[in-house]
């Protein structure tokens, strides 16, 4: 068989229309379509990748014609040439001279990067008939550390200081492994607690959830004070006082005000509060920190880049890092952040929020404690009960675990029919 090649690509913009039924909805993003910038990978032997970034509708467009620009670099290239150096490859995308003016490393473009990488990985899985998590979890801490950027981050994580913790991490691997095949990996809810749902709604849905064994819920606030109030000592109630709550204010406040916001909602004793102000502001989630030790404070879904998430660290502004697989410039760039939360000893909890970004992020937590952090304790991976039947490798969660995939690839493949069905604007669902 010759070298398999990237022959040609194909991109699609898709839709789906949650804001009918205010699925996804919180204080900043009111009637969200959860939506994707879709990218298809053709070879010369048959196989194909699959790869995306998440959107929220209008403006996937844009994402969907950097994607078609960058795939152009992937066209024509074995796939050994880019997993050979694939942070090389990484870079290329990044720092593309012409488009690089309007990021870098943020933004429309990074979103699209994230789509060909994640791609890319998938295609790879595929070609060693391994799970992405596994493919990772296999590989030599030198093979990992290839595919990083290390650049703007050897500060605080160098790229021997990367090797090194990824070999003395491997001990236990095993016995983490065997543990992750019994039980899966910690998952929590946020399908109960979306902004636009009424109390009836929430009440009935933790209902549900308690029933399915769940013991972590999410809820959304960034509202009127007394209405966030008022909803989480509803789901307080309805969940009792040993299980954990979560909140998520989605950008909503400014500094003094999220700090004043924070401490009204601490009386129902909030696990976390997450993203209370810009994803931006280093030094302002820091003074939140500070002024409210009660709440440990999470961010990252709205991290732009490992530069970001360096600062935020060595800032101590977060106590939960929450990676995004597709706002970060996929795989690759993911790799780095967890392993530098891994040396800052910040737990990772990744963000699951949208179409296909469950699919994902099992495989990043199942490497995370695999391979680099090689603990449990305090993580939880998002989950959302909307969209997997369009996967033909779909989640599976069972007394609140994700249980790992065992399909090879990035599970990232959506059916051809929903392909056809929801691609925007001339799909069936959109012309009607």
């Amino acid at each position: 068989m010759s070298e398999l090649k990237i022959t040609d690509f194909r991109v699609i913009d898709l839709r789906f229309p949650t804001s009918r039924e205010h699925i996804g909805s919180d204080a900043v993003n009111k009637d969200p379509d959860y939506s994707a910038a879709y990218c298809i990978l053709e070879t010369n032997h048959g196989l194909r990748g699959f790869g995306l970034t998440f959107t929220l509708g209008r403006g996937t467009e844009l994402c969907v014609e950097a994607l078609r620009y960058l795939a152009g670099f992937a066209k024509g290239r074995t796939l050994c040439s880019i997993t050979d150096n694939f942070a090389a490859f990484s870079e290329v995308l990044t720092g593309e001279t012409q488009f690089r003016w309007l990021g870098p490393e943020k933004g429309v473009i990074h979103l699209a990067t994230a789509a060909l990488l994640n791609a890319i990985w998938d295609l790879y899985a595929r070609s060693e008939g391994k799970p992405l998590w596994k493919l990772l979890a296999d590989m030599e801490p030198e093979q990992i550390a290839g595919a990083v950027d290390f650049r703007y981050i050897s500060d605080a994580l160098s790229r021997e200081e990367a090797i090194e913790l990824l070999r003395a991490r491997r001990a236990g691997m095993e016995d983490r492994l065997a543990q992750l095949q019994k039980t899966g990996y910690p998952a929590y809810t946020t399908s109960a607690g979306w902004f636009g749902f009424s109390d009836e709604k929430i009440s009935m849905l933790c209902d549900q959830a308690l029933a399915e064994g769940w013991t972590h819920f999410k809820l959304k606030v960034g509202g009127n004070p007394p209405d966030d109030l008022r909803r989480a000592r509803l789901m307080r109630s309805k969940i009792g006082p040993n299980r954990r709550l979560m909140m998520d204010a989605n950008q909503k406040w400014g500094i003094e005000e999220a700090i004043v916001r924070t401490r009204e909602l601490a009386e129902v004793n909030p696990w976390w509060m997450e993203e209370p102000t810009s994803p931006d502001d280093v030094l302002g989630h820091a003074r939140i920190r500070r002024e409210v030790p009660e709440v440990r404070i999470a961010t990252g879904e709205h991290c732009q880049n490992r530069i970001m998430f360096k600062q935020f660290m060595q800032a101590e502004a977060l106590d939960v890092c929450q990676i995004d697989s597709c706002r970060l410039a996929g795989v690759n760039e993911n790799l780095a952040v967890i392993l530098m939360a891994a040396k800052f000893g910040v737990p990772v909890c990744p963000h699951a929020g949208g179409v296909g970004l469950c699919e994902y992020v099992q495989h990043l937590s199942a490497f995370d404690y695999l391979r680099a952090s090689a603990t449990l304790e305090n993580r939880v991976t998002e989950f959302v009960d909307h969209l997997h039947e369009h996967f033909i490798d779909p989640v599976r969660i069972r007394n609140a675990h994700y249980l790992l995939p065992e399909q090879p690839g990035y599970s990232s493949e959506i059916y051809s029919k929903t392909l056809q069905d929801y691609s925007f604007p001339d799909g069936r669902v959109w012309r009607k």
